[in-house]
């Protein structure tokens, strides 16, 4: 059970379910993989016969791809991007009112700019990118994934640039966590984690539009 005071929309309610794992010695295509089978067995399990096709494999894309296809920007070669904020705000805006609305089959988006990351892991190809997913379905985004970041010199690194972009007004940074960082220290090997909305799921899977009709307490606007 989570709760996260962002306010009240038809898919977000302050409190929700997630369901939450990790996998030592695996990393973000691993998960996907597990996540496509899972999310395949528990459609056929409850009966489902909507219009969202969850057999497997599902479409995977990156996000420079997703955006192109959609907007014809490609935020890797445009000097400016539209909207307001940093950089990676930007693009965040681009995927979330422009990109994920229009996702309704499943879809992984993979390899997201390190700022908007500060968990994952630098991707093993691509600079200034990191190996992270966020899976998408009738125009929503219900589970996000890294290979985790385990080197705490970087991890460090990563929380000293949210400091530093909290200090410049972004609100939605990650605070300084020094306890984990010590945990971190001792050792964690390769990991792959996810987390999966539960309420967005069911919302797929019993064809409802709005939270409220699935949690037990929903909030009382949205």
């Amino acid at each position: 059970k989570d709760f996260r005071n962002e306010g009240i929309s038809h898919k977000h309610n302050p409190e929700f379910t997630m369901l939450e794992w990790y996998e030592a010695y695996a990393d973000y295509e691993d998960i996907a993989r597990r996540l496509e089978e899972l999310v395949e067995h528990v459609a056929g399990a409850v009966g489902y016969a909507g219009p969202i096709d969850f057999s497997t494999p599902w479409r995977r894309l990156t996000l420079r791809e997703a955006i192109v296809e959609r907007t014809g920007i490609d935020i890797a070669a445009a000097e400016e991007l539209p909207g307001e904020g940093t950089r990676a705000k930007r693009v965040d805006d681009l995927l979330s009112k422009e990109v994920e609305p229009e996702l309704q089959a499943p879809t992984f988006v993979l390899d997201y700019p390190k700022e908007l990351s500060p968990f994952a892991k630098d991707h093993r190809s691509e600079p200034g990118l990191v190996e992270r997913f966020e899976c998408f379905a009738g125009g929503m985004e219900f589970a996000n994934a890294f290979s985790e970041l385990n080197d705490p010199d970087e991890q460090r690194a990563r929380f000293e640039q949210q400091r530093a972009d909290a200090a410049g007004g972004d609100e939605e940074t990650q605070p300084y966590d020094e306890d984990y960082l010590r945990a971190l220290e001792h050792g964690m090997p390769p990991t792959g984690g996810i987390g999966i909305g539960i309420d967005r799921l069911v919302m797929l899977l019993s064809g409802r539009r709005s939270i409220r009709e699935v949690v037990l307490f929903p909030a009382m606007r949205g």
